[in-house]
């Protein structure tokens, strides 16, 4: 019997809350090993709309003690991602999951923690509108209106309308079309 899959969520202040639920929510539904890491530690995380989450441990707690992990998702949300692309320890967890041909997954605002980073050049990719710009600007990517967005590893995603699509997408990569079909059914989430 193959190991579980594990995914690493992190969670920054300022995240939008239905991004950081849904993908966790879709992710564990398809028996995926899900840390919700803080990335300021384990104490609750108030996201963008006042919600407060609690990470199941700290972000340097998920790295030494839980990892390797198949996918790093990012949620997005302006002041998460913002968080997300200024930290030191995201940008050696992307460079490390990339060199490693690992997946790294993020939605809305987040992609702009790749760019920050330089993690995915060369792929395309997708966000949400607000932050389109700064990506197109920076010149290294080619640039998606679609819903989701899938590069070989690298799985984007425009906001909290398509996180069922982008959770499903990272389910698929991970674990194929039939736990997809399994999980998407009984939550009647047309795929």
């Amino acid at each position: 019997m193959a190991a579980a899959k594990k995914a690493l969520v992190i969670l920054a202040p300022g995240a939008e809350e239905m991004e950081t639920v849904i993908s966790v929510d879709v992710l564990r539904r398809a028996k995926i090993d899900v840390t919700l890491a803080g990335l300021d530690g384990n104490e609750p995380v108030e996201c963008s709309r006042s919600v407060k989450i609690v990470p199941d441990v700290s972000l340097d707690e998920a790295v030494e003690k839980r990892g390797p992990f198949d996918v790093v998702l990012l949620p997005g949300g302006l002041g998460g991602a913002g968080r997300l692309s200024d930290s030191p320890k995201v940008k050696e967890i992307l460079q490390k999951q990339e060199a490693d041909g690992q997946f790294i997954a993020a939605v809305c605002a987040a992609p702009t923690a790749l760019v920050s980073y330089g993690v995915g050049v060369g792929k395309t990719i997708t966000s949400h509108p607000v932050v389109k710009e700064k990506i197109i600007k920076n010149g290294s990517y080619s640039y998606s209106e679609a819903r989701v967005c899938r590069d070989n590893t690298i799985i984007t995603s425009r906001g909290p309308g398509t996180c069922f699509e982008f959770a499903l997408t990272i389910v698929e990569a991970l674990c194929g079309e039939k736990t997809v079909k399994e999980i998407a059914d009984p939550m009647f989430v047309k795929i």
